[in-house]
């Protein structure tokens, strides 16, 4: 029962997180494809933050 709060709990602060910086720190997306991280972050939270992670936050540490 804890692993399942804990990955719920985890899913939902990783979906805030893509939403978050889609809209706060990602300015050159345009607007569709903000809707679309959206969508995704919403339907799978994880694995979305982890393929935005490494799509868009990786390219800006280098």
């Amino acid at each position: 029962m804890v692993e399942v709060i804990l990955g719920g709990i985890i899913g939902l602060v990783c979906a805030i997180w893509v939403i978050y910086d889609v809209f706060a720190n990602n300015k050159k997306l345009d607007t569709g494809m903000k809707v679309l991280w959206t969508v995704l972050a919403i339907f799978f939270s994880i694995i979305t933050a982890i393929v935005y992670y490494f799509m868009y936050k990786n390219k800006k540490k280098k």
